[in-house]
């Protein structure tokens, strides 16, 4: 049945944990080989709205049940999802498609709390209403269903990623074991054996804690190219304050919530210093899960905003030069910024044909699962 299954082509839409605004993927896929990946498109979240999201992670603590809505979070949903409908129709629009060119949407919305030992995981954005708006059929809440069969629900990347691995091209193609690292807000890591063998679980803090750290001390969404860490000196008592939580030594591993480590205090460091010592241990974190891997990567493969950053690529260098390579996406012939974009239209399109989209390697859930909501936006006929 497996050969059976067709070719769609799919928009994935991901607002991650750096709140900085959405992407937006195409590609082309029967939901296992990926086969074409299409252009992509990033819409920025006005300094305004991007306050109101951070407001609304301080509302989501209140939540007890998924579908609470507490403080200014129901109008901030709705919001959202104007902006995701915009950003679609903009998309179209510059590449002369019609939403009957689209099978479907992936939509993950933007997740406001995030509690795998509570089983508890909220992501605002409604899918239905996307989907109605559009006329394109969605499929979204992507991860609760993990979570009920004892998931993590984090992270859902890692089986595309496997996919991406195995179209890897030319020299690349050879190097295995190899590591996919995403450094959004918080850092992930993928990891794919030689034999196929899938393992993932998150490293530690991104973006988030340098993003915070430099909009404070400066007024600056975040550190361009770490422009600002380069001018600044590793402060170790810092770094070893973090890098010592027993969340980087415990043997069960983790999905992190946004909150679950923090800036420093404005008296602990100067701005440059902040900045530097916390690219550091953005590196340092990936470093460190190379003790829950079966083997050291022999490749690197950095993705998200943190690859842009050169000081925690610079750091990861040192760290990992007695192991392996490590390159930026686009070395490879990839898309770092789009990467988990096209990833949700890829477990869209799986989710459709009720393949797996997560594993016990990956988030822990009891058996292979898939998962997500289908919203009907086309009409029949």
């Amino acid at each position: 049945m497996a050969g059976e299954r067709k070719v769609k082509r799919a928009i994935g839409l991901m607002s991650g944990t750096s709140m900085d605004g959405i992407d937006l993927a195409l590609l082309d896929t029967d939901g296992d080989a990926v086969v074409a990946r299409g252009p992509s498109q990033f819409t920025p979240y006005d300094a305004g709205f991007r306050k109101r999201l951070e407001a609304g992670l301080a509302d989501a603590k209140q939540i007890a049940r998924r579908e609470e809505r507490p403080g200014g979070l129901a109008a901030l949903e709705t919001d959202l999802t104007d902006r995701h409908a915009a950003a679609v129709d903009a998309f179209l629009l510059r590449e002369g498609l019609a939403a009957g060119d689209i099978d479907v949407i992936g939509f993950h919305g933007q997740t406001v709390l995030h509690r795998p030992r509570q089983a508890l995981t909220v992501q605002l954005g409604d899918g239905a209403g996307l989907a109605a708006r559009l006329g394109i059929d969605v499929v979204h809440d992507l991860r609760a269903r993990d979570m009920e069969l004892g998931g993590q629900g984090a992270p859902l990347v890692p089986a595309y990623h496997r996919a991406l691995a195995a179209g890897l091209p030319g020299e690349w193609a050879s190097k295995m074991p190899v590591a996919f690292v995403n450094i959004g807000g918080i850092s992930n890591i993928t990891y794919i054996g030689a034999d196929g063998t899938l393992l993932a679980f998150d490293s530690g803090p991104g973006n988030a804690l340098i993003d915070q750290w430099v909009a404070r001390q400066a007024g600056i969404p975040y550190d361009s190219g770490g422009a600002i860490a380069s001018e600044g000196r590793v402060l170790s008592a810092l770094a070893n304050r973090y890098l010592s939580s027993p969340f980087f030594t415990a043997k069960e591993r983790i999905s992190l919530d946004r909150n679950d480590f923090l800036p420093p205090e404005d008296h602990e460091a100067g701005l440059e210093d902040g900045a530097r010592t916390l690219a550091f241990v953005t590196a340092a974190s990936i470093e460190k899960a190379q003790a829950h891997l079966p083997e050291k990567p022999k490749l690197w493969i950095l993705t998200g905003g943190g690859r842009h950053n050169r000081m925690i690529v610079e750091d990861l260098k040192v760290a990992t030069r007695h192991s392996g390579e490590v390159i930026i996406a686009e070395d490879a012939g990839l898309n770092g910024d789009s990467m988990e974009a096209e990833a949700w239209a890829w477990l869209a399109v799986r989710s459709l044909a009720g393949l797996p989209i997560t594993y016990p390697e990956t988030t822990g859930v009891k058996e292979p699962a898939s998962g997500g909501v289908l919203a009907r936006g086309k009409r029949a006929g």
